[in-house]
């Protein structure tokens, strides 16, 4: 069930989540996106286009982030809107073989602004990856009841 928007406040926090990414998750998100850029799984490739290693997809990290925003508004297709500005890459180590992530995102949510007449709720997004945002003006815009 939605959050009402009658019991919100601004600067109210959504909640949090950590995202922990693998590169078998690039390889599963290239596929299914069909974005096959080898930037996202060859580390070979990605260092000799001068990137520190393998990246996550930028749209596998906004879906990461935005999906704090969907949980919270219970329906995802309450999400009216959501934009955002890279700053930084999510850098995703090699650790095959092991149980570890090779990155981990952490996404906290808060209200930024009601819209009492439209019945929207602006979310802004802390988005953090080995210690830097990597996402800076996420905003979600949530169409509530």
């Amino acid at each position: 069930m939605s959050p009402s928007i009658h019991e919100l406040s601004a600067g109210q926090d959504i909640g949090s989540r950590t995202v922990e990414v693998t590169r078998t998750d690039l390889v599963k998100y290239a596929g299914a996106s069909g974005d096959f850029n080898p930037i996202h799984w060859n580390e070979a490739f990605a260092t000799g286009v001068e990137l520190p290693g393998v990246i996550a997809h930028g749209m596998f990290t906004m879906g990461a982030a935005v999906q704090l925003v969907t949980d919270w508004a219970g329906d995802p297709a309450a999400v009216v809107d959501f934009q955002t500005r890279f700053t930084k890459p999510v850098l995703v180590t090699d650790t095959t073989g092991t149980t570890e992530a090779g990155a981990t995102i952490d996404v906290s949510g808060a209200i930024g602004k009601l819209d009492a007449e439209a019945g929207t709720a602006r979310i802004d997004l802390t988005v953090v990856a080995a210690g830097q945002k990597v996402l800076m003006k996420a905003q979600a815009v949530v169409r509530l009841s």
